[in-house]
């Protein structure tokens, strides 16, 4: 009688111990902020800018921001020009985020996150923001985390996975261990070229890499880290 091939168990995934959350569009969402800023630079400079170009903005540091919009409105500035602009447009955005209150955090937030620090998942941030803490800050978010990293600390922006392995080295844990929420398709390349796994916040149409995708943080619980 002829043996029957054994087919070996797949191994099974590392238990998730620490989370890493993206800022904007996960938490609160600043998107309305960011657009109508770089909306009035770029009238300011001769040209408009539609909330379908704002969309593709998800995730990208100012910097690039900026040169993706003067491509679009066919301007070129010099090196310093737009450290100018990219200075102004943060100068509005910020004047705007400052009159921020916790009514802005995103629907179900604040009891995810209170829940999953109960049950002792590691919290960190891992926004290419640079005016992470002031938002954290003004939405009372920021006793929440563990560590922040942000724009303030990583050169290289999403889908690079830098923003992302630094939270994880600083929570102490693998990147295997960790998963990343994210609503921009950079920030899930970003965890899934990390080696983390991601919950997409947002469309399955658009996440397409993510491991798991939820309208919102409200539609979570410990439960699903668990069957990660």
């Amino acid at each position: 009688m002829q043996e029957e091939l054994q087919t070996p168990n797949p191994e099974p995934k590392t238990q998730i111990k620490a989370c890493l959350f993206d800022l904007d569009g996960v938490l609160v969402d600043t998107a309305v902020y960011h657009y109508q800023a770089w909306k009035r630079l770029a009238n300011t400079i001769g040209f408009d800018f539609t909330e379908a170009q704002n969309e593709q903005l998800k995730g990208v540091s100012r910097v690039e921001s900026l040169n993706k919009i003067l491509a679009w409105g066919g301007v070129e500035k010099t090196d310093a020009e737009k450290e100018e602009l990219a200075t102004l447009k943060n100068s509005w955005y910020v004047e705007m985020i400052t009159k921020m209150t916790p009514a802005e955090v995103l629907p179900g937030t604040v009891d995810f996150l209170t829940e999953i620090h109960q049950a002792g998942y590691k919290l960190a941030l891992g926004s290419a923001s640079k005016n992470s803490g002031i938002i954290l800050e003004k939405t009372n978010l920021a006793h929440f985390f563990d560590e922040i990293v942000d724009g303030n600390m990583v050169t290289k922006s999403k889908p690079d996975p830098e923003v992302f392995l630094k939270g994880a080295e600083l929570l102490g844990f693998k990147p295997n261990e960790c998963v990343v929420f994210e609503d921009a398709v950079a920030g899930v390349e970003a965890a899934k070229r990390g080696d983390m796994r991601a919950i997409g916040i947002g469309e399955k149409s658009i996440l397409t890499d993510a491991d798991v995708v939820v309208s919102g943080l409200d539609k979570l619980t410990v439960k699903d880290l668990e069957n990660l």
